[in-house]
């Protein structure tokens, strides 16, 4: 029998570790600097897909509007928009997003600061 899904893997399976990992990650993203969904998951070892999907379902208990594609376009961008104030991002001339180059965490930093949550978890 023949099965069209794909593997699972680390890589691409959603599982409550996983999901924790990037929500630490996120929770580790300084106020007024942004990430993109794969630096996120650079972090984690996951894709920007999963990531989004992650955002999607379990992200309202972070702050989910600091986390944009790779050009700092926000998907939920008029929701964002009063966080993204209050924190000092600007939105780009076109509409859609900041840009990465001003508002972009350091992503060593954010990869040293969000260690410490990561190492609670542990690995699966």
């Amino acid at each position: 029998m023949r099965s069209d899904r794909r593997p699972t893997t680390p890589r691409t399976r959603m599982d409550d570790l996983t999901v924790e990992r990037v929500l630490r990650v996120v929770e580790a993203i300084p106020p007024g600097r942004v990430v993109a969904y794969g630096e996120v998951g650079a972090i984690v070892g996951v894709g920007p897909r999963l990531v989004g999907r992650i955002m999607g379902t379990w992200g309202s208990s972070v702050a989910w509007w600091r986390v944009t594609n790779a050009s700092g376009d926000h998907p939920l961008l008029a929701r964002a928009r009063p966080h993204w104030e209050a924190e000092g991002i600007e939105i780009k001339p076109n509409g859609l997003g900041c840009r990465m180059s001003r508002f972009g965490a350091d992503l060593a930093q954010l990869r040293a600061d969000a260690a410490p949550a990561l190492a609670e978890l542990g690995e699966d």
